[in-house]
């Protein structure tokens, strides 16, 4: 059984459709990313999928059950990690995990005996009693993570769930969900860090005004989509250099004061920046972000 599958999903608001015939379908013990610009339909599709609004058109299987008929069944086996934290600051740590699990109707004891496990998946060890309030941020986003596991789900939707922490934090995130992949859990991953969903998705799926644009697996979109190699140049007598860019590079942008160009040659271009003292440059492989502004542009999304 697939964990979700969505049919001809669509969703207006206004009359303006923020979701149109959208097809989705996620393999057991992946992580899949569903990236895109802001209002490209991602938090529609996520509250489509659990249930929390109607469709205009097409349907929802959530672990077998249909959405949004048999939504509190479904959402048993389901965990959730929002964009902004809901924790409750009149508990402690071990008090809002359990009272969390107690919404899935577990009991007392059920719910200490995964505690321990939840603090450690965390890096929470020994703040069980802390109030919510002397937490960091970063604490606190790794506190939401572990209470959306409370359940011990089989899906688990994540929706930027390393917004504001530190590369430590961060790090420590995706170690914990790489864990869980390889338990077999499944997780729809949202998130704006490119590299994010680099680490961590088995599949990705490019969505934009409320479509799937592109899907596959991150090395097969920048093989498929972009040139293998990316120099940045910036700095003074750009706009002379730009001229003559097309003769060293297959492909060229413009953002800012930046020229990014495309090559499968990239020592050449290099050998020919050696030659302008005044440029500055930055040699790199080609990433998911290139893909992801090829595919949907540069422009700033409100």
């Amino acid at each position: 059984m697939l964990p979700l599958i969505l049919r001809g999903l669509t969703k207006s608001y206004g009359g303006a459709r923020v979701v149109d015939g959208l097809d989705l379908e996620l393999e057991p013990g992946r992580c899949h990313g569903l990236l895109g610009p802001n209002g490209a339909g991602k938090t529609t599709t996520l509250r489509l999928a659990l249930g929390l609004i109607g469709a205009d058109a097409g349907s929802v299987d959530l672990l077998g059950y249909p959405m949004p008929a048999q939504a509190a069944l479904a959402r048993r086996k389901v965990g959730v990690v929002p964009q902004i934290d809901s924790l409750d600051p009149d508990f402690t740590v071990r008090e809002n995990l359990l009272t969390y699990g107690r919404y899935f109707g577990m009991k007392g004891r059920e719910i200490e005996a995964r505690i321990p496990y939840l603090l450690e998946f965390s890096g929470l060890a020994g703040k069980a009693d802390a109030p919510i309030n002397n937490l960091s941020g970063g604490m606190k986003r790794r506190l939401t993570l572990a209470r959306a596991l409370v359940n011990d789900p089989d899906l688990i939707f994540l929706d930027e769930p390393t917004t504001g922490l530190d590369p430590q934090a961060r790090h420590l995130i995706w170690q914990g969900l790489r864990r869980l992949i390889g338990q077999g859990r499944t997780l729809l991953l949202t998130t704006h860090f490119m590299d994010e969903a680099e680490r961590l998705c088995d599949v990705i799926s490019v969505l934009d005004q409320g479509r799937v644009i592109v899907r596959g697996s991150p090395r097969e979109l920048i093989r498929q989509h972009i040139e293998p190699h990316v120099v940045e140049i910036f700095g003074d007598g750009l706009s002379e250099w730009q001229t003559c860019a097309s003769t060293f590079c297959r492909r060229c942008e413009t953002a800012g004061e930046t020229l990014f160009c495309y090559t499968d040659a990239p020592e050449k271009v290099v050998e020919e920046l050696e030659n302008h003292p005044g440029l500055r440059y930055l040699h790199r492989p080609a990433n998911l972000e290139d893909v992801f502004l090829k595919l949907t542009g540069r422009d700033l999304r409100d």
